[in-house]
């Protein structure tokens, strides 16, 4: 059952909780962003008093991305890289992440510093009574043209799983580990997040919401909307279907 709300949880603030988590960040082509993104991860993480580990997914870059990424790891032994000799796809990035993980909280964002893990913590406190956490953009910074296919993605997705997610691909989730002990992943694409959480859904694991900001790319080049990209979603999408439809029959 989705729920679109959960009562507050309160949380003492002098109580230090420890938190085990893995953070990851799938990337393609980001020279210019991977290095800001990883270093507030680890001021966000270092604050929460958490067992941790970040892992940055290359996923056959072609610029400076993976040796950036390498040189970031052999300053700290909490940072690990996993690479990609060619480029996968995004949902090829998010197993491996998912793969690579090995804390009891699974948490992933792009690599594009679009969103701001600052707003992780909060999220935290959700997991006591769900098992998923689906954030949704607000105020969701790309061209016009881009949020109208992922409005009408969502609501194409939404229609065939029975779910109620406000908007399923955006890059910011966070998920207990466990749930992905039994998970034989389909999609190598763009299929991804449609496909964790309605087979999440379908398993009757608890689904939470929340909002967060969303912020303009300053640097880089997003890859999402590529026509190629887009067919091949939507040809994933009918098999996935018809693969959860018999398997849950």
């Amino acid at each position: 059952m989705i729920k679109d709300r959960l009562p507050e949880t309160k949380v003492n603030s002098n109580e230090k909780v420890t938190v085990s988590i893995s953070v990851f960040f799938p990337c393609y082509n980001e020279q210019d962003n991977i290095i800001r993104t990883v270093e507030q991860a680890l001021n966000v993480l270092g604050e929460l008093n958490a067992v941790f580990e970040i892992i940055i997914v290359d996923d056959g870059s072609s610029d400076a991305t993976g040796q950036i990424a390498d040189e970031i790891a052999a300053r700290d032994s909490r940072v690990k890289v996993v690479h990609h000799s060619t480029n996968l796809g995004y949902g090829a990035a998010l197993q491996s992440g998912f793969k690579a993980a090995t804390k009891k909280l699974v948490f992933y964002t792009d690599g594009d510093g679009q969103f701001d893990i600052n707003e992780l913590p909060p999220l935290l406190p959700l997991m006591e009574q769900c098992d998923v956490v689906s954030c949704y953009r607000l105020n969701r910074q790309d061209p016009l043209i881009r949020r109208i296919n992922g409005w009408c993605w969502t609501k194409l997705v939404c229609l065939l799983f029975g779910m109620k997610i406000r908007d399923i691909d955006c890059a910011f989730k966070l998920y207990k580990r466990e749930i992905f002990d039994d998970f034989e992943f389909f999609s190598a694409g763009a299929l991804i997040d449609a496909e964790i959480l309605a087979r999440a859904v379908c398993r009757g694991y608890r689904v939470t919401q929340k909002g967060v900001h969303h912020y303009p790319r300053t640097a880089g080049t997003q890859t999402g909307a590529n026509l190629r990209v887009i067919f091949r979603a939507f040809k994933e999408l009918f098999r996935l279907y018809s693969r959860i439809r018999s398997e849950h029959r």
